[in-house]
């Protein structure tokens, strides 16, 4: 458990983003992680020492810093935007953490076959609501929302049984059938699910 962080995870949503510049907290109720959630999320997901998770859109990295601060799990966030990687991996290391990863890419680049863990917050949805999006600094279509989304279904689906993923706000065509939905918090809006087969 992180103690410089744990107040923070301890208190409100606003406390908690207080931490990130004004215009990144102006997106935290439609675009970030609530506390709440993102406990919940990882506790399920790191289910024993030693568990890899992959963030599909990991944003300025709120999922995976509560997730390392409160679990004995390493936390990969994977985003597109260089500017929120940067700031995802400046906050990690002024608050001492020293188990999270975040990698500016494409998902697409990403091999899940080193991850055991998911967490998937409706990482894709901006290209079909471009007026919604972060910012401006990628390129957006609702053909990336199909390719991404498929190209996630798939890799998830090649991996070995026992794999856990968890998603919040997300279409379920996005999740293989040979996961089984083990739980549903939060009015159904996170989902919990292990790959069975």
């Amino acid at each position: 458990m992180n103690l410089e962080l744990q107040p923070l995870i301890d208190s409100t949503d606003d406390d908690f983003d207080a931490i990130y510049p004004d215009h990144i907290r102006q997106l935290a109720r439609k675009h970030w992680t609530p506390i709440s959630v993102a406990k919940a999320a990882a506790q399920f997901l790191v289910s024993r020492r030693g568990i890899k998770v992959l963030d599909i859109g990991s944003g300025v990295g709120k999922f995976c810093m509560v997730g390392a601060a409160l679990t004995h799990g390493h936390f990969t966030g994977v985003e597109q935007r260089s500017e929120l990687v940067e700031l995802s991996r400046m906050l990690s290391a002024s608050y001492g953490l020293t188990n999270t990863n975040y990698i500016n890419a494409n998902i697409i680049s990403i091999d899940f076959r080193d991850y055991n863990g998911f967490y998937l917050y409706n990482s894709f949805f901006e290209n079909m609501d471009p007026r919604n999006s972060i910012d401006k600094t990628i390129s957006l279509s609702a053909g990336f929302y199909t390719t991404y989304g498929a190209h996630t279904s798939n890799k998830l689906s090649s991996l070995p049984s026992g794999v856990r993923l968890a998603t919040y706000f997300t279409d379920e065509w996005i999740v293989p059938t040979n996961f089984e939905l083990i739980d549903t918090l939060f009015k159904g809006n996170l989902k919990l699910w292990e790959k069975m087969y």
